[in-house]
């Protein structure tokens, strides 16, 4: 089963319509930069708005 972070506030509509399609979801809003790092690795996805700054360090950081 696919796995999805959410690390910013979403409604819980859009947790639920992840959850029916399947896919397990991580709701953890308020990690930062470095605690995203370190267990990026472990999803499949992302979902974010506005809050969480993905930049490209953190998309290719290794796995740890």
């Amino acid at each position: 089963m696919p796995k999805v972070l959410i690390s910013d506030k979403l409604s819980t509509e859009a947790i639920s319509i992840f959850e029916s399609a399947g896919i397990n979801v991580d709701f953890k809003p308020g990690l930062s930069a470095e605690e995203l790092k370190q267990i990026i690795h472990n999803y499949d996805g992302l979902a974010i708005r506005s809050a969480t700054k993905v930049t490209a360090e953190l998309l290719h950081w290794p796995e740890t």
